[in-house]
């Protein structure tokens, strides 16, 4: 299979004399990406950063940018025969996503730290040191598409909607996507791995990365207090008519839109975290139509559309099915009530499958009840 694989690297048909850096984390989708660029002739080199270490982390599998996950990656290296290097970004990373996660948690807010990373660490530091290296490119193990339209390179979802990463990449600047090359976008990944197993990589079967790479076992919260020992204050579980239901015990441990963990049985209805106030430690609840939101204010809106000005799609969530909206200036205005909708995530805009840009929700408007109830009239 991987001799009829024929990945284009958009270097040109003359792969005489190119350099290719590939970002090896250690999993099989970057460790494919290495093989197939080391077999169209180009100089590879493979490049991975080591982001952080918590001890528990070191042996496990799973994850990415640390312990067993670099040893992968040297050993792929080596059966390939190409140059491996590992920079410690430790302090980088914690500085520019951790610490932005854990202060953005204890804000009242709901992080993505997989694009502060994609934002800071890989696509500026690690591209950064790929052209100091000569490099002709940047290739990455993303399930995403760099199409080359009538204006330039643009930004595609990948062709296996089940693994496209296209929200995670909304930030990519013009500049890098001219440098970056997704060569996996047009392939599932049940394709990925059969090659991998027929170039007899070790990690043809190592489990994808489940949760953020640096939460070891799927408890955000422990990671917050770690960071932030004060993340635990207690305060009221409010209704949004002003009663008093309960305590909580610290904004660290919800989100908007959360229904399970309130711990306020017995109502008439099911509640839902509608919003959290970090000034008075708040969590306000109400019924699922308070989590209406007719509009969102954006910042650091990163547009990568070109001269694009017909309608467009957003998703508001990473696994939130696209809905039509309009962006007026930095506000984000949608054609129909939108459910949970939260301060902290981003706001990603598409037509058909090009992504456009996106940018961070700031604040949320919510709907009123008369235009609510003429939407779903």
């Amino acid at each position: 299979m991987a001799d009829r694989i024929n990945p284009d690297f958009q270097l040109g048909d003359d792969m005489t004399g190119k350099r290719i850096v590939v970002a090896m984390s250690g999993g099989v989708d970057s460790s494919v990406v290495a093989a197939l660029a080391a077999r169209t002739g180009a100089e590879t080199i493979g490049i991975t950063l080591q982001l952080y270490d918590h001890g528990e982390a070191v042996g496990r599998t799973g994850s990415c940018c640390a312990g067993q996950d670099i040893r992968d990656a040297r050993a792929v290296a080596e059966k390939l025969g190409i140059a491996h290097y590992v920079f410690d970004h430790a302090s980088r990373f914690q500085e520019s996503v951790m610490d932005i996660f854990a202060d953005e948690y204890m804000a009242g807010r709901t992080p993505i730290p997989c694009v502060q990373c994609n934002m800071g660490v890989k696509f500026t530091d690690l591209l950064n040191l790929s052209r100091e290296l000569g490099a002709d490119c940047l290739a990455t193990g993303h399930y995403v598409r760099r199409v080359m339209g009538d204006n330039g390179s643009e930004l595609h979802r990948a062709i296996d909607p089940a693994r496209d990463q296209s929200y995670f990449l909304f930030a990519t600047t013009q500049d890098q996507l001219d440098y970056l090359r997704f060569p996996l976008g047009g392939m599932p990944k049940s394709q990925v791995r059969a090659i991998a197993e027929e170039m007899g990589l070790a990690v043809a079967f190592k489990p994808d990365s489940q949760d953020i790479c640096f939460v070891p076992d799927g408890d955000y919260a422990k990671v917050v207090r770690k960071l932030r020992p004060d993340a635990d204050d207690d305060g009221e579980i409010v209704h949004i008519d002003g009663t008093v239901m309960g305590r909580h015990k610290g904004l660290i441990h919800y989100t908007v839109g959360q229904r399970k963990g309130l711990e306020i049985g017995g109502q008439a209805e099911p509640l839902y975290v509608i919003r959290l106030e970090p000034d008075s430690k708040q969590v306000i609840v109400g019924p699922k139509q308070a989590l209406a939101v007719a509009s969102a204010s954006l910042r650091d809106i990163n547009w990568i559309g070109g001269d694009y000005e017909g309608p467009m799609q957003v998703k508001v969530r990473s696994m939130a099915k696209p809905t039509k909206a309009r962006l007026d200036g930095d506000k984000l205005v949608f054609d129909n009530p939108e459910y949970g909708v939260s301060p902290g995530q981003a706001a990603v805009f598409y037509h058909e499958d090009r992504v456009l840009g996106g940018g961070w929700i700031d604040k949320t408007e919510a709907v009123t009840q008369e235009w609510l109830a003429k939407a779903v009239a």
